[in-house]
């Protein structure tokens, strides 16, 4: 790493102390020499590193080595999905599996990185707003790192993923509203309480952790990009991290110029980006009273929205919104027919093809990867509870078995 670039007016920063935004408010994105690891920094090189995703260790930040807290993240499985009941059709399609991270996200992804650096650069305290899993993947490496976590988490989260948080020691508090609302807490926290803020895209590290989603499609395709990605947009560190990371591997040689058209999928109920990329807007609208049981999408407007956007413009790509009825339909057709119990984040992505296929977008044929970014296990309230009870000493008890 060389420098802190920002992502609005292209001034560069200091990697050597913490930081989370540029003075005029843009984001900071980490820059590498890539030039001069051209030629010597070989693709081949990463399947000999460890099966996380610090294989691609030349393009992270951490300088020391011993600051590296890893839990086991990343380089998680990319299915290709088995052509039965709705999925028939496709004869080229990917499920890439972000639930065996730890913490069952792809949130470790980033944690990894941004709480190894605050780690190194002397931090003690950090604190994030979170939906959910980010909070708990900050939790679980704050832990592992010796540091102090605040999590702030709307009061509706989902139980499971609180009691997670505070089981890993975090100091967690529920709060009447919105993430936006956490994050403007957390903001004040870290003015007046000295937190480092680790909210989504404020500060430089996360993105880091989710561009190697980026690195491991390459890798696991061969080094050939796919025609389509479709990516559950929230606070989209993710879509924009993946972006990054395909302009890194062209710079590095490993990778041609093709790319894949990106396809930001939000909820009907908080789809502000949709709202943004149909009005041919540079940024977004905070989304009113947003609402959708995927808490993970219920981002009323991303710090990063611009990032978002000019990705999905530069990609050639879409942003579009799928009911929450439908997002649930499609996760259980993915658990009932792939045997993968999806996240109803991951659950939209597939929905959101469905509508894109019928619409005539999207060619069944073409290849496309859909992203899963968790467990559906972390949102037991949304799974079905009910069947039938037995009595096993009743002699027609298995006539009730159909």
């Amino acid at each position: 790493m060389t420098s802190l670039e920002c992502t609005r007016c292209g001034a560069t920063h200091s990697p050597a102390t913490l930081i989370n935004l540029c003075t005029c408010g843009g984001i900071l994105y980490p820059r590498y020499d890539l030039a001069g690891l051209r030629g010597k920094y070989d693709r081949n090189e990463v399947k000999d590193g460890p099966g996380t995703l610090w294989r691609y260790r030349r393009v992270l930040p951490v300088r020391d080595e011993a600051n590296v807290i890893s839990l086991g993240e990343g380089f998680t499985p990319m299915f290709p999905a088995r052509r039965r009941g709705p999925f028939q059709p496709y004869t080229d399609l990917f499920i890439k599996d972000e639930g065996p991270n730890p913490t069952a996200s792809f949130k470790a992804r980033g944690m990894s990185p941004a709480i190894s650096m605050a780690k190194e650069l002397g931090a003690r305290e950090v604190a994030l707003p979170s939906a959910g899993n980010a909070g708990s993947a900050a939790a679980a490496y704050a832990a592992a790192a010796g540091l102090t976590a605040y999590v702030f988490m709307p009061d509706d989260t989902p139980a499971l993923i609180v009691s997670e948080c505070i089981a890993y020691g975090a100091r967690v508090y529920l709060v009447k509203g919105l993430i936006n609302v956490c994050g403007k807490l957390v903001a004040a926290g870290a003015k007046t309480r000295g937190w480092f803020d680790l909210s989504t895209l404020k500060e430089p590290y996360r993105v880091e952790g989710k561009k190697t989603m980026g690195y491991e499609v390459a890798e696991q395709l061969g080094w050939e990009l796919p025609d389509w990605i479709f990516y559950p947009t929230g606070g989209g560190t993710g879509l924009v991290g993946m972006w990054k990371a395909f302009a890194e591997m062209e710079a590095l040689g490993w990778i041609g110029r093709k790319r894949p058209r990106m396809v930001a999928v939000q909820a009907t109920g908080c789809q502000p980006i949709v709202k943004a990329f149909g009005e041919g807007r540079s940024d977004s609208v905070l989304h009113e009273n947003a609402h959708t049981v995927a808490s993970g999408l219920r981002v009323p407007k991303a710090l990063g929205d611009y990032l978002i956007l000019q990705v999905l413009r530069e990609s050639r790509g879409l942003a579009i919104a799928v009911t929450d009825e439908e997002l649930l339909r499609a996760q259980r057709e993915i658990a009932e027919t792939q045997g993968i119990l999806p996240c109803p984040e991951g659950g939209a992505t597939w929905a959101a093809l469905q509508k894109l296929v019928a619409q005539g977008t999207v060619k069944p044929t073409e290849r496309i990867v859909l992203f899963n970014t968790g467990s559906g296990l972390k949102y037991p309230e949304l799974l079905p509870r009910e069947a039938p009870v037995l009595d096993p000493n009743d002699p027609k008890v298995l006539d009730a078995v159909v």
